[in-house]
């Protein structure tokens, strides 16, 4: 396996995400299997980035283990959240903003 960033945490050999181990800007080079990309959005701790393209309906792994399935095609370098992935185990429910008044 090449080097990656050392922002990104690789938890199994058979993860296809890394973790993040800190906040990473938008535009931001990284080196993933020794290959460089540029990050489409910010990064937050502990959130997921894609280590190679995932096809939609494959599952998403980490710790050696299944957490997941992706929604659509995720990228090579793409973040992997609520917007392109599922739990196969848990309901998600997601709360939009709504304007109000007081």
């Amino acid at each position: 396996m090449s080097k990656s960033d050392k922002r990104l945490l690789l938890l199994h050999e058979k993860d296809n995400v890394l973790v993040c181990c800190q906040t990473i800007p938008a535009a931001t080079e990284l080196w993933i299997e020794g290959q460089a990309t540029v990050l489409s959005t910010q990064l937050e701790l502990g959130h997921k980035l894609a280590r190679r393209d995932i096809a939609a309906g494959e599952k998403i792994t980490r710790y050696g283990l299944p957490i997941g399935s992706a929604t659509q095609t995720i990228a090579y370098g793409q973040h992997v959240h609520t917007h392109n992935m599922k739990s196969d185990y848990l309901a998600s429910h997601h709360r939009n903003a709504v304007e109000g008044r007081i």
